[in-house]
């Protein structure tokens, strides 16, 4: 009397878990790849071998031809502060991140700074390594 078994051992390979898988690693790069801040302007950083690390919660750019942008927006010089509390409003401790062209003239820089005493907001200058 030969015995069978009831339950046989299939052999295919189910592929549903493994697209699920790659969906979502898909969402995730997409979800963090826009919180990556893009520059508005194209600039020169000054070198600095001092690094500190912020996050940013707002980018102005000045390049060398004297044109701001919030973020990636190009605005003149007369909109930025209203910008910037557009973009700022309701955050708990707000920051800027100053991303000036090497060849701008200092007190282009500072009028940004003055912006953000006047306002008590936290700013870093950009450099790169």
């Amino acid at each position: 009397m030969a015995i069978e078994a009831r339950n046989k051992i299939g052999t295919s390979f189910n592929m549903s878990s493994m697209t699920d898988i790659v969906f979502l690693l898909l969402i995730f790069f997409m979800v963090t790849s826009t919180q990556i801040a893009p520059n508005g302007l194209q600039v020169t950083l000054p070198q600095s071998s001092s690094q500190v690390k912020l996050i940013p919660h707002v980018s102005v750019s000045i390049d060398a031809n004297g044109r701001f942008a919030v973020n990636t927006t190009v605005v003149p010089f007369e909109e930025v502060e209203n910008r910037l509390k557009q973009e700022l409003a309701g955050q708990d401790e707000p920051a800027i991140v100053l991303r000036v062209d090497k060849d701008v003239p200092t007190g282009e820089t500072v009028r940004i700074m003055e912006i953000a005493n006047r306002n008590r907001w936290k700013f870093t200058l950009a450099t790169k390594p």
